[in-house]
């Protein structure tokens, strides 16, 4: 089996593979250099601490608006029947402290 090409046509296709394995090289001498690679690190954390905090976004999201259906109507009204006795609540709460805190003061 002879080679029917000439000598100019196979040192030109030497040429060309010296040329595309100087290219993988260097592609090869990119990826794994060190900045590119804690780069790619980066960026693959940013985007995970991403995804947690839209997941985490939307759970709170639902729970407001899960409490927010609790003590509001559709129409924005509130629901007196629920605010009221929490309102209670919380006046009372708060003036037990602030008893408690005046004997301890006093």
């Amino acid at each position: 089996m002879s080679d029917a090409r000439t000598p100019a046509q196979i040192e030109a296709d030497i040429v060309q593979r010296r040329d595309r394995l100087a290219e993988t090289l260097d592609e090869i001498g990119v990826r794994v250099h060190p900045k590119t690679i804690v780069g790619d690190a980066k960026a693959k954390v940013a985007s995970q601490v991403d995804q947690v905090r839209g997941r985490a976004l939307d759970a709170v999201q639902r729970t407001v608006d899960d409490i927010r259906a609790r003590f509001v109507t559709e129409d924005g009204a509130a629901r007196l029947d629920r605010v009221v006795p929490v309102a209670l609540v919380v006046v009372g709460v708060v003036g037990l402290l602030a008893v408690s805190s005046r004997r301890s003061r006093g």
